[in-house]
Parts: C-alpha cells; structure tokens; sequence
C-alpha cells in the first residue's frame, strides 16, 4: 500500500504529465514543431512564421525547453536564444504517419479534452456519446495512428493464416475491411494480395472520404472500393474468401450481429480475421498499456460503444479491453463453428481466425 506522499507524488506527476501535455497538443495545433523542425528559431521568429503574438511565443518556448521537449541551441546571454529540435524530439513530435511518431496520441488526446463534458454528462445519465462528436482530430489521430501499424505490419498477421494465404496469393479472390475507418487497411490488405480485389466498408463518412483519397494515392483504385455501407447489406453476402475486422469489434453496441455480418460475407470455406485488444484478467497493478487502453475506453471506446445502439442499455458496452473468452463466445453466438486464436506477435492486439 502506498504512502499519502508516495500516492500524492504518483497524482502531481500525472497532473504535471497532463499539463504537459496540453502544451504539447498547442504546439501541434499552431504548427510550432513543424518550423522548429525546420531550423532553430527566436521566439521573434517563431512568431512570425506561425503567426501567433511573440510574448506567447516565448513563454511557450520557455516551457517546453524546461520541460525537456524541445532544445535551446544557442544563446547569445542577451535573451537571443535559439530554440530547436534534436533528432529524437523530431521522430517523435514530427512526421505524422511514421512509427515513432506521437503526434496520433497528441492528436486523440485534445479530442478526448474537448468532449469531456459530453463524456462527463454520458456518465450522468448512462447515454453514450458518438464517434462523430470527436471530432476530426479524433479521426485524423486514429489513422495516424494505424497508417504505419497496417503498411509494416498486416503482410505478416494475414500470412499465419496459410492455407488463406497461399490461395489468395495464387488465385486472388475477394476480401472484406470491415470498419476499414480511413482505409489504411484496406490499402494494406491490397499490397499484400496483388491478385485480390479488396472492399473497405465503414458506416462514418468523413472516413470513407479519407479511405477514398488515400486508395487514389496509392494508385490502388482499380481494384480496391472503400464505402459508406453496412456489412450487414444482404448484396454482399458470400462474396469473400477473407473478411478481416481490425480493431472495430469493441467499438459496436452489437457486437454480435456485427460478427454475423462478417459471417454473412465469406464463402463456405472462407475465413474471418478479427484482431483487436484484449487481456486475460482484471488486475490492479495494470500494465501501462493496460492503463492507457483503460483510460482510452473511459474517456472514448465505451462511451462510443453505448452510443452505438438504438439505446443505451441495448448496447454491449464492450469498452476497449475485451477479455479472449468474450470474444470466443460472441463468436459462438455468432454462429462461427470454430474460433482459434491466430500466433501472431503484437503489442497490442490479439488475433482470432474464425470460421463457418
């Protein structure tokens, strides 16, 4: 058990974390890495280039120099000091879209502060809050977020479903992104079956315009479709030899009609892959990662989760973290015969491979 100070030191520093943090999402807002990654700069340049007021300008300098974040590269002892960025603060504060980047997590972070309240009141009366009410820096941080996630990473977890794999490498075939969300998925899945036609659905349409621009950009739209469309359209049914569902199962207020919908979707002998987050137990003395993902479902994925229904108390209220015997027996309810879990190596998601 912890002391009043030991507890009282862990609280100041998440509170000073959380201060932090809101400077941080202002810098991103203003644009002021960007330019410091640039070049260094004075507070007078820093200024005029982001057109905010030079006294704000060095007090924000000031702070995140103190704090670590950024680096005073030169100082004339006049007040003439320098600020920048080394390499590191660069990965990580800049680039967008990279795998060092965190600029995705600044990004949710300052769309969950803003719909605090909505959040705040969803608690007082049990209703949910929509994922639309967060905004686009909720979505803009997601597809960051899973942009590099998917491009590195997705050839790998489709190729521990062999038998799968190998005929859609040599035939091609049909797949489904259910909840494809920006579309990274779906662009993925496409690079890793050149053969494949692929079919990204999503119910939010601000996603869908996104998914649509990058599968342009990655000159895929010969063969990849992205669209707002419920899975569950009796015109899809056994078109697909592969459906995937990637991080979107705990998001729905019915889960389990959203996993017969991908049922629905593949051929007799087709395979659905869901991966998503999940943990064995309940325990007090959590991860960090299981801090974050519990802190995230407080504040949007459960909230998002009961909005997700006709009301509330008809949602599943999933929130972030599933437990593996939950999604075995939504599954089974489902109506999947067989639900196997897929050795796939990941921080953060598990796989399952379910079939008819």
């Amino acid at each position: 058990m912890a002391t009043t100070e030991t507890f009282s030191d862990r609280v100041m520093l998440a509170a000073l974390a959380w201060f932090e943090m809101q400077t941080v999402q202002l810098g991103v807002r203003l644009g002021c890495y960007e330019q410091l990654a640039g070049g260094a700069l004075t507070p007078a340049q820093l200024a005029d280039v982001t057109g905010i007021a030079p006294r704000y300008a060095r007090e924000w300098l000031e702070q995140q120099a103190t704090a670590g974040l950024i680096t005073v590269v030169g100082d004339d002892g006049q007040g003439g000091r320098r600020y920048g960025l080394d390499e590191a603060q660069q990965a990580v504060l800049t680039r967008p879209g990279s795998s060092a980047s965190l600029v995705p997590l600044v990004l949710q972070g300052a769309a969950m502060a803003d719909t605090l309240r909505q959040v705040e009141t969803a608690f007082r009366t049990g209703a949910g809050v929509s994922y639309a009410a967060y905004g686009e820096e909720m979505r803009r941080g997601i597809e960051l977020e899973n942009r590099p996630l998917f491009l590195e990473g997705l050839a790998d977890w489709v190729r521990a479903l062999p038998r799968r794999n190998g005929q859609l490498q040599a035939t091609g075939g049909r797949i489904a992104d259910v909840g494809c969300g920006a579309g990274w998925s779906t662009i993925a899945l496409a690079n890793a079956y050149p053969a494949a036609a692929v079919d990204g659905f999503d119910l939010d349409e601000a996603s869908i315009v996104a998914a649509r621009r990058n599968v342009d950009g990655a000159g895929l739209s010969s063969r990849v479709t992205v669209q707002v469309r419920d899975a569950r359209d009796p015109g899809l049914a056994g078109r697909y030899q592969l459906v995937c569902a990637f991080e979107t199962v705990h998001d729905m207020g019915d889960p389990v009609a959203a996993l017969r919908a991908c049922r629905s979707l593949v051929v007799d002998d087709g395979v659905v892959l869901v991966a998503d987050m999940a943990a064995e137990d309940f325990q007090t003395d959590g991860s960090e990662l299981q801090r974050f993902l519990y802190a995230f479902s407080v504040l949007h994925c459960l909230p998002v989760g009961l909005a997700d229904a006709p009301t509330p108390a008809e949602s599943a209220g999933t929130g972030t973290l599933m437990r593996p015997a939950d999604l075995e027996r939504l599954a089974k309810e489902a109506g999947f015969a067989n639900v196997a879990p897929v050795e796939v190596a990941h921080d953060k998601w598990r796989f399952w491979a379910l079939t008819p």
